[in-house]
């Protein structure tokens, strides 16, 4: 077909922040995980959809839990407020582990 133009998976994107290859971020409603470093307003390929321990905010993970992005804290967490769902838990995390292995939702 003629207009198809990529899987989405891995996304052309500039950097809303200096970012570490690993890190979440947003764009708009898009949320990705830096392939490799960049600088602010750089251009990244983000990726879109897979699982990954990202930063997570204080509190207890469960699996299957939903996960929303805290674009100020630039972590994962399970409080909806302001935050933009990317997700969920695959495994259990406890309330001081750093991280959580999320799988990212990729419909947005």
């Amino acid at each position: 077909m003629k207009n198809f133009v990529q899987k989405g998976e891995n996304i052309d994107l500039v950097a809303p922040r200096a970012l570490a290859s690993g890190e979440g971020f947003l764009v708009g409603a898009l949320f990705a995980v830096a392939s490799a470093a960049a600088a602010l307003n750089a251009p990244v390929v983000g990726v879109t959809v897979g699982v990954f321990d990202l930063p997570k905010a204080a509190g207890a993970v469960t699996a299957g839990q939903r996960l929303y992005w805290d674009n100020t804290a630039f972590n994962v967490t399970t409080t909806v407020g302001s935050n933009t769902l990317i997700g969920v838990a695959t495994t259990a995390a406890a309330s001081g582990a750093a991280t959580a292995r999320v799988r990212l939702n990729g419909t947005f």
